[in-house]
């Protein structure tokens, strides 16, 4: 008879040492398992469990960019059997990528734009996942992730981005989505290390470390650390610096009992940079833009967190689990924009000249939180039916001050321009005669100091909901749950409008359901019905400026508002190719946001309708993931979408699309080994045309000429990547970053005063060392 027990064994580990050694994953040292000659099969069993755990912890499976779980144990399901669009991208994919901010890491990705903030508001990352706003809607490990912070991915195993409505899951938010951080956690089955230092362009240099010790069987502790540094690429005193420290630590008690603690530390130094604007004249952005920063000029976000999670397996069928973090990030930023226009007709030195001037923008912002999350999974039947359910009740107190700088600009102005305000004494680039002025960094001079706080935000949340996954039948399968939400909220601002304090509590209701029949083991189709809602005033940056999330109306008035609503259907199916090696999915999705705040007037005030205004995004997305052959890895994600206003306060806004809402989107990545030690690959983005205005309304259009006001071109980024295998534990990689060297522009402001520039052609050679 054959013996199964080597069978497994000797096919787990050539899966485990195949794909990690040659993916250029973490060389694990696994312990000598303690066999004796007579008790083989137990030998065996021991070394198939480190190969399936070391599998498990690199996120290694068939694929190096096919993972098949997600992340968030609330899903009970593999995502092939989720009726839902969820893009995985792993270790693997992000390194040999070249990205490492999670911002570039998302924009990249189908269906996912970036936006860009309230007067120049430079805090952190925006994401807008299937044309709704996702800057709040970012977690780590299931916990959401709060403030606008600079966020890496040097302690990050997996990124997940879930499209459409998962409020069930998310709590509040989520219109169009969310995105998940799995974090790297320590693991007590091996010891091992590795060392990824890099050199390249643009005086780029980055040096990190992962390293984890197995103390004894029960315990173990994992270190990650990074320092890196490097000028924007193509735009010389534009900066970017990141320090960063992990620390993971798990306790095994016994084999149903887990705890791990995790210490999280990042801080990001920034100069930022505005980018260029849209030239009314020409109808496309300025290119060949001059470095125009200050010497003053910073993004500076310090990220400190610590996260406790508990696993407690009661028995087959119950499941206890934990999760709590308390954090705190400082944000702060001092920004200069650029912007085209005249000088004014009084002007001393050239009366009505073209010119261009430079304008400050700044914040600061102070979080603090507390969340904690509890899970009982239940296994059990009923009614004839298998079950898998989750009951779950989570609690967060996010507390948020910002805060503006007192800013003197010591050097005396060298033009007169005019604007909202009137003729004002102004900074201008070009002189008198059309020339660069010398010394652009020290033109204003400026100095700062802290100033007020013109907003105190603090919102509790508690929360309750049950999901259950049903096996109908051997083929079909039902999925759904409801979430309610009770938040108090409390706001005290002052603004343009005044100073308000808000204060007032609701409750949101939300839910999904969703059923997939399976075909055959490979292949099955679906349907998913799901909600979310947005509450008045939920983004915590803004205060009182309606236009952009903060809170619209008065304090009385926000009491007679609701929660926006969004719905969402979408019909798709998921099929496992090549011996399950290869994930396609496709879906159809219609995501309709009603109810929806609506700013009036100049959009820093809270002046806003409430409730009525309407839009419908419809589209369709498809995917590949994972291994075509045994050399040739893809991950490819396309997007097809369009976006209207169906109601609104303005009827000119009727029959408009979004703003910063890309019709079409695709990624293509691609990986091939050409042999063992040799591997070529490389990446390909495209997104067609965007048009400026504020977050979840019409993009800013001009009636008299009929057309859109603020133009995003559509554009195309092809990067490079190919990695040498010098010895078992020594790799180079090298990425070429914009190849083709494209000047391209990610997002605008409405006004088109600022237009987000993508990085040039840029290069980085990484030595990556396994011990």
């Amino acid at each position: 008879m054959k013996n199964t027990n080597n069978t497994i064994a000797l096919g787990a580990q050539a899966v485990a040492a195949a794909l990690i050694f040659n993916s250029g994953q973490v060389a694990a040292q696994e312990k000598a398992p303690k066999c004796e000659e007579d008790n083989t099969v137990e030998c065996e069993a021991n070394q198939t469990d480190q190969a399936i755990e070391r599998i498990r912890i690199h996120g290694v499976q068939d694929s190096v960019y096919l993972f098949e779980k997600s992340g968030d144990l609330r899903r009970v399901a593999d995502l092939v059997d989720t009726p839902q669009v969820i893009t995985v991208l792993t270790q693997d994919q992000i390194q040999e990528s070249g990205k490492t901010d999670l911002k570039d890491i998302l924009a990249a990705q189908a269906g996912v734009t970036l936006g860009t903030g309230e007067n120049g508001n430079a805090f952190g990352d925006r994401y807008i996942i299937r044309g709704h706003e996702a800057r709040s809607d970012v977690f780590v490990d299931g916990l959401r992730d709060p403030g606008m912070t600079t966020r890496e991915s040097f302690a990050t195993e997996r990124v997940e981005i879930t499209k459409g409505p998962s409020s069930t899951f998310a709590g509040r938010g989520s219109s169009g989505g969310a995105v998940n951080s799995v974090t790297k956690t320590a693991s007590t089955e091996y010891n091992f290390g590795r060392v990824d230092a890099s050199v390249g362009s643009d005086e780029h240099t980055r040096l990190s470390v992962d390293y984890n010790l197995s103390l004894s069987d029960d315990a173990a502790i994992r270190l990650n650390a990074l320092t890196a540094e490097q000028d924007k690429p193509g735009r010389e005193g534009i900066s970017r610096e990141r320090d960063g420290l992990q620390v993971s630590a798990v306790y095994l008690p016994q084999d149903s009992l887990s705890f791990i603690a995790d210490l999280y530390y990042l801080d990001a130094k920034d100069v930022p940079d505005l980018g260029s604007y849209f030239d009314q004249t020409t109808r496309a952005p300025l290119k060949n833009i001059p470095v125009y920063a200050q010497e003053s000029d910073m993004l500076d976000s310090e990220v400190t967190t610590l996260t406790f999670r508990t696993k407690y397996e009661i028995n087959e069928d119950f499941t206890f689990y934990n999760a709590t973090r308390v954090g705190k990030t400082e944000n702060a930023y001092i920004t200069t924009g650029m912007r085209g226009g005249n000088r004014d007709a009084t002007d001393p030195v050239a009366p009505s000249a073209a010119t261009l001037s430079i304008s400050t923008h700044q914040g600061w912002q102070d979080v603090d939180y507390l969340s904690t999350q509890f899970n009982l999974f239940w296994n059990t039947e009923g009614f004839g039916f298998k079950h898998k359910w989750v009951f779950g009740a989570e609690f967060s107190d996010e507390s948020v001050d910002n805060g503006v700088f007192d800013i003197t600009n010591n050097n005396p102005s060298n033009c007169l321009t005019s604007g909202r305000r009137g003729v004002t004494e102004s900074y201008c680039l070009l002189d008198g005669n059309g020339i660069q002025v010398d010394n652009i960094s020290q033109l204003m001079g400026r100095s700062y100091q802290r100033g007020i706080t013109d907003a105190a935000y603090d919102i509790k949340t508690s929360s309750i909901y049950a999901m259950d996954t049903v096996a109908l039948s051997k083929h079909l399968e039902l999925f759904f749950g409801l979430r309610r939400d009770s938040f108090d909220l409390s706001n005290d601002t002052i603004g343009r409008s005044g100073e308000f304090l808000y204060d007032y509590s609701d409750q949101m209701y939300n839910g999904h359901i969703g059923l997939v029949y399976d075909f055959n083991q490979d292949t099955n189709v679906y349907v998913n019905y799901s909600t979310a809602t947005n509450i008045n005033g939920g983004e915590s940056d803004l205060g009182a400026s309606c236009g952009y999330g903060g809170l619209c109306g008065t304090p009385e008035q926000v009491l007679q508002s609701d929660p926006e609503k969004v719905e969402n259907i979408e019909l798709g199916t998921k099929w496992m190719l090549f011996d399950g090696k290869l994930l396609f999915s496709g879906s159809i999705f219609q995501i309709t946001k009603s109810d929806v705040m609506e700013s009036v007037g100049d959009s820093y005030s809270n002046l806003g309708t409430l409730n009525t205004g309407e839009n419908r995004v419809k589209g369709i997305e498809l995917g590949f993931t994972g291994n075509i052959t045994d050399e040739l890895s893809i991950q490819f994600s396309a997007a097809s979408m369009n976006a209207e206003i169906i109601n609104s306060f303005n009827e000119e806004s009727i029959g408009l699309t979004l703003s910063n809402f890309a019709d079409k989107s695709a990624y293509l990545q691609l990986r091939y080994q050409l042999s063992d030690k040799f591997v070529l690959g490389g990446d390909y983005s495209y997104q067609s045309e965007m048009y400026g205005g504020q977050p979840d309304t019409a993009a800013g259009y001009d009636s008299e000429n009929a057309r859109y006001s603020i133009v995003v071109p559509s554009y195309q980024v092809v990067n490079l990547f190919a990695s040498y295998t010098l010895t078992e534990d020594l790799n180079l990689r090298l990425n070429v970053g914009n190849a083709l060297d494209k000047e391209y522009w990610t997002a605008a402001y409405r006004s088109g005063s600022f237009m987000y520039l993508g990085d040039a052609r840029n290069t980085r050679l990484t030595v990556n060392y396994q011990f």
